[in-house]
């Protein structure tokens, strides 16, 4: 498939694109793969891993904030359940060293974030 025609497919339909991509990496077939629509994609991947860390972080934060706080049984245990899960998506997304790395970088804005 040329490179004009996957171009296309990128725009007219999403899931054909990756699937040829993912078919002419495979074949090692360089001289034909949408590099342009490949990079953005694999920049988008990596901007919505770090996004949902934040996201992730920034829940995990607030609860444990308001957790000191709560004092009543039904709020402290809603509070353990999301303190819990939040933990359990960030201990996954922390396996890749480079997640983890970025944790590190954007805990203490994060975590102003959360004193809000």
């Amino acid at each position: 498939m040329s490179k004009i025609l996957t171009q296309i497919i990128y725009k007219q339909d999403y899931h054909l694109w990756l699937e040829t991509t993912l078919k002419q990496l495979q074949e090692r077939d360089l001289e034909h793969i949408d590099w342009d629509h490949l990079i953005e994609e694999i920049e988008r991947l990596g901007n919505e891993q770090k996004h949902k860390l934040e996201s992730y972080l920034l829940q995990l934060l607030k609860h444990l904030l308001l957790y000191q706080h709560w004092s009543l049984p039904e709020c402290k245990n809603h509070g353990e359940v999301e303190i819990d899960n939040s933990r359990v998506e960030l201990r996954k997304l922390t396996k890749s060293k480079n997640l983890y790395n970025y944790l590190l970088t954007v805990l203490e804005e994060v975590y102003i974030d959360a004193l809000r």
